[in-house]
């Protein structure tokens, strides 16, 4: 994908996605912001993005300043890719009323609280796009479940809703739904699965490439499924 130019502010940017859709914007011409809860990337080093560590997104007030400094620095904003996000395995029965609302605060709110921060700037671009994560495994939650399918249930809604009301500003708004992303926490979780069945980042990032670029302009108000073979 062609990205040339276009300014682009990722979140949870220091994580295994995170890093690896960097990456792949940068390497698409893209001049990328990474937005980060952790002060530091630990395990990636980016080519030239211009990092924003230590932001918690849930607070608005902390989206807006983090989002106008992002837009400073880039010199303008043309899309938004919210990665911002946590998992957690916890039956209902046995488990804690506060994870319900810790996921949904992680997953859901910051990705509500960076895209109202973000529009004003993507209102003055000529083509702008943002891009959630939701997950296939919001699509039916199985037991343990619960909360985490709640909370990226709620991208689904926030992605259809924001979609239709942008789309007479030429703003996009997509989400991608991954299964499971192969990554090291994960394969340490589930060591007796089938890696080569899961998703790897870089091809979930080449798809957030492809959405963000002239070719997708068609596409918004799209959930749209990345299961590898799982």
């Amino acid at each position: 994908m062609k990205l040339e130019g276009k300014r682009v502010a990722v979140t949870g940017a220091f994580g295994a996605l995170g890093a690896a859709t960097v990456a792949a914007l940068e390497k698409a011409g893209a001049r990328v912001a990474a937005i980060d809860r952790a002060e530091h990337p630990k395990t990636v080093e980016f080519e030239s993005a211009k990092c924003f560590g230590g932001v918690d997104l849930g607070e608005p007030d902390a989206a807006k300043t983090t989002l106008k400094n992002v837009a400073d620095a880039l010199g303008g904003l043309d899309a938004l890719v919210n990665i911002a996000g946590t998992f957690r395995f916890e039956k209902v029965g046995d488990g804690a009323l506060d994870t319900w609302d810790f996921l949904y605060r992680v997953n859901l709110r910051t990705a509500v609280a960076a895209s109202k921060a973000a529009l004003p700037f993507l209102l003055e671009s000529k083509a702008a796009s943002i891009v959630n994560i939701g997950a296939m495994g919001a699509l039916k939650a199985g037991a343990g479940m619960g909360a985490y399918a709640a909370s990226k249930a709620g991208i689904f809604k926030l992605t259809e809703a924001l979609a239709d009301e942008l789309k007479d500003k030429d703003i996009t708004v997509n989400a991608i739904l991954p299964s499971i992303i192969d990554t090291p926490p994960n394969r340490a979780d589930m060591p007796k699965a089938n890696f080569a069945h899961w998703v790897k980042p870089e091809q979930i990032a080449g798809v957030i490439a492809f959405l963000l670029s002239d070719d997708a302009r068609a596409i918004t108000g799209a959930l749209i499924p990345i299961a590898g073979r799982v």
